[in-house]
């Protein structure tokens, strides 16, 4: 999964980064206060179920600090664990370990949480509905966040303004609906028009015109099922706002073929996780 979307360079970039904002100019003041040269053995255990994700942005964290230290998995990226499950096994330099502990438990705990949420959304919504992601995600950590939301099985909805077009009401209200649909395909350079409608009415008027996803933005399930009926044999459908775990399942089954969720990352509860000597 990491290859697949985040090479080594990029994770150690972002980690370097975070080590930076941590230490700050006289590094870790209170470790340095322990005497030299003592190497411990420590787990990295859960304190909750959940899925792990991070363990190599973990792992970058320690050997960016210190390169000797042994950063040892006990499971797989992407592994389901219980409370009290070890997760890995971190040996070096005391002094060290700890500097780099708390920056790798934020990783971990993070990225978990993501991936956590994430998976609890897909299994609500089956295997016919794609669970997607937005951009409401804390500013420079989106790919970190992302890469959460695949590790729970999530899908990736655009990463950036310039991925694809993406016609909403703030843009509507400066501009009719239907230019800046023949407008996006004048330019469109094989990238997606996505169009978001408000209304059943919204919907009727654009039905037919060259646009290839349609978002429903806030319709109740009774209008939602409407409009999917409706747009099915033209475009791929589309569902946001609002969405719960309580009410994701009957989202899903309107027969919409994906359902994007801001709580995926904007709002997501960490996973607790410990270094235990």
């Amino acid at each position: 999964m990491i290859k697949n979307f985040l090479s080594i360079k990029i994770i150690r970039r972002i980690v370097r980064k975070a080590l930076e904002e941590d230490i700050g100019l006289d590094r870790d003041i209170t470790s340095n206060l322990l005497a030299n040269n003592i190497n411990k053995e420590l787990k990295l255990v859960s304190n909750q179920k959940g899925i792990i994700g991070g363990l190599e942005f973990a792992k970058q964290t320690f050997k960016i600090i210190d390169k000797k230290i042994k950063f040892t998995k006990k499971i797989k990226e992407g592994s389901y664990v219980k409370k009290g499950d070890v997760i890995a096994i971190i040996k070096g330099n005391i002094k060290n370990i700890l500097t780099a502990e708390r920056v790798s438990l934020n990783f971990l705990s993070h990225i978990s949480g993501v991936a956590t949420k994430t998976n609890q959304f897909v299994r609500k919504a089956g295997k016919k509905c794609k669970i997607c992601c937005t951009r409401k995600t804390i500013p420079n950590f989106r790919i970190v966040q992302k890469y959460g939301v695949k590790l729970g099985g999530g899908t990736n909805h655009r990463f950036s303004l310039s991925d694809e077009y993406f016609i909403k009401d703030n843009h509507i209200a400066y501009e009719s609906i239907d230019d800046l649909i023949i407008k996006a395909n004048k330019f469109k350079n094989k990238k997606i028009i996505t169009v978001e409608v408000d209304n059943l009415n919204q919907l009727k008027k654009i039905l037919g015109m060259n646009f290839n996803r349609i978002l429903f933005d806030n319709f109740n399930l009774k209008n939602l099922k409407k409009a999917v009926k409706l747009s099915k044999k033209y475009y791929q459908t589309e569902a946001s706002g609002n969405v719960t775990l309580k009410n994701v399942k009957k989202i899903a089954a309107t027969g919409v073929n994906r359902i994007s969720i801001g709580q995926l990352t904007h709002s997501v509860t960490a996973i607790d996780l410990k270094l235990e000597i």
